[in-house]
């Protein structure tokens, strides 16, 4: 995802504060009176290049992004997430009377200290530049404090982050990393049954989706954010997937960056079939809704004669559905809606 502006705090704060944490009686856990000895834990887990072991099925998680949060929330738990952060968008549809209940402690992305003062014994996060230097703090001063963390699997499978913007793609990415995602949280919160269930619905959702569906020829371009200099979907991340599941061509095919940014010449010459957009609530880029988006490429001089623009064949899609999230497999349903009305596609 393209960066979110948010606050940050050197490790020293942070490790003050983890000091000042354990003088007051010991860990989150502790405090939290996770439940110890039950069936199942410990469980261990290798995550992004870590081995993650819990104790107990966690009281008082964190959710630092909202992919995971709203897996959290379809598996039944919002009763154990003690706080959330980092949202693009409103709460995916059916989840809204859980989320009520669930405390968000940034829109963004949240300082150390926030996410300390809520005790928690797990940290969850979408992508590793959250749970980094830089982000809210790197994954390793949580467990200093015997805090375990966790990040998506679908942020680190066949992809390089070292390097800057958003990342590369070393292979194409596929829901089975998301799938993964929800085995391995609902495994730590001890309901591995509801994560079973969670994964064969969304399979379900995208086979009835791609039913009919025959995508070929069509080319797609997908843009996220920022129209000075946009955030476009490279091939191989959460919008590859829409892309293979319906049979389209990416017009930016050709480059493995997550969210390369592509100036609007290069755009125009491409001219894809179909445009996807991000609807996003957020404001730290500009043209973040569909509307501005829309706005802006039918009054350039530059894109408003694409062809995908003067007919107007536009998919709005959420920020998260073009993510590496549960809500991907709505990017899917939304893409192929899309393409049935335009009479692109079945």
């Amino acid at each position: 995802m393209p960066p979110i502006s948010g606050s940050a705090r050197s490790a020293a704060l942070l490790t003050a504060a983890l000091l000042s944490l354990t003088a007051c009686g010991g860990s989150p856990s502790a405090k939290a009176g996770a439940p110890g000895g039950a069936d199942g834990y410990p469980v261990t887990l290798e995550n992004c290049g870590r081995t993650v072991t819990v104790d107990a099925a966690p009281r008082r998680a964190v959710s630092v992004d909202q992919g995971t949060t709203e897996i959290l929330l379809s598996l039944g738990l919002a009763d154990r997430i003690a706080a959330t952060a980092t949202w693009t968008d409103p709460v995916m549809k059916g989840l809204e009377k859980a989320n009520a209940g669930v405390k968000r402690i940034a829109d963004n992305r949240p300082s150390s200290e926030k996410v300390l003062d809520q005790e928690p014994d797990f940290v969850a996060a979408d992508f590793e530049s959250t749970l980094a230097k830089g982000g809210v703090a790197p994954r390793e001063q949580f467990e200093k404090l015997g805090v375990p963390t966790y990040v998506s699997p679908a942020d680190c499978t066949a992809k390089d982050n070292t390097r800057d913007g958003d990342g590369v793609r070393t292979g194409a990415l596929t829901m089975d990393s998301v799938y993964a995602e929800v085995r391995d949280l609902a495994r730590v919160f001890g309901v591995p049954e509801r994560g079973e269930k969670l994964v064969e619905r969304l399979r379900a959702r995208i086979r009835k989706a791609a039913d009919g569906i025959d995508g070929s020829g069509i080319s797609v371009l997908y843009w996220f954010a920022n129209s000075e200099s946009p955030y476009l979907a490279g091939c191989c991340g959460a919008p590859g997937i829409i892309t293979r599941q319906l049979g389209l061509r990416n017009v930016f095919d050709d480059t493995h960056e997550e969210w390369p940014q592509v100036n609007w010449e290069t755009v125009a010459d491409r001219d894809p079939d179909v445009l996807v957009i991000g609807d996003l609530t957020r404001k730290s880029q500009t043209a973040e809704s569909a509307a501005g988006k829309i706005a802006f490429l039918e009054s350039n001089p530059v894109t408003k004669k694409m062809d995908a623009v003067r007919h107007k064949r536009y998919v709005w899609l959420s920020g998260q559905a073009m993510n590496p999230t549960i809500r991907t497999v709505e990017g899917v349903e939304l893409v192929a809606a899309g393409l049935r009305a335009s009479g692109l596609a079945g």
